[in-house]
């Protein structure tokens, strides 16, 4: 489902696989500090991508939680893969407010690269244990927030492997007064 800004920015709400989706220059992997990818979305990621994108992340660890960094997306269809911490250790539980700042480090570090388009899971909401509805609320406050004064970023996605994460978003884009641009994508 497509939304539109008033300033013509747009944010689509997807279900599916993060690692299959196409036309998007980045999609972001809600990492922790060491950039070990095992499980949750960066083991997916690794698998559809190759050892190669946790080898380059690897390389700028510890990365702390609020700052995120850049690699090659591999085999992916993504041309980048943004490292958003939300935790500091793999399989950590970790807290909305984790996950408010990992979103903000991903979409300042996209319009720092000059990146177009971006798509995030469902930041915090595998192993870290955060509901599907706080990570929308705080994912959605931040990326309509960012939107709206960015001048490299155009496009946001939000992808939900899951229906209760996917309505989510949904309701947070609604409760945001986010104008629908038409509902098929």
């Amino acid at each position: 489902m497509l939304f539109r800004l008033d300033n013509g920015k747009e944010i689509i709400v997807l279900k599916g696989d993060i690692t299959k989706v196409k036309g998007f220059d980045a999609i972001v992997n809600p990492a922790n500090s060491l950039m070990i990818m095992g499980g949750g979305v960066a083991g997916a990621i690794a698998r559809a991508g190759g050892e190669e994108i946790e080898k380059e992340a690897r390389t700028h660890a510890p990365v702390p939680v609020g700052k995120a960094v850049v690699t090659g997306a591999g085999k992916l269809p993504a041309r980048y893969v943004i490292h958003a911490p939300t935790m500091e250790r793999p399989a950590m539980r970790t807290s909305r407010e984790n996950v408010r700042k990992a979103t903000r480090a991903a979409l300042e570090i996209a319009e720092k690269k000059s990146i177009r388009s971006i798509l995030f899971p469902g930041m915090g909401t595998g192993v870290g244990g955060v509901s599907p509805e706080d990570a929308a609320k705080v994912m959605v406050e931040e990326i309509t927030s960012f939107l709206k004064t960015s001048k490299n970023v155009a496009v946001v996605g939000l992808i939900a492997l899951h229906d209760d994460l996917y309505r989510a978003f949904l309701q947070e884009l609604q409760k945001n007064k986010v104008k629908k641009a038409f509902t098929s994508c």
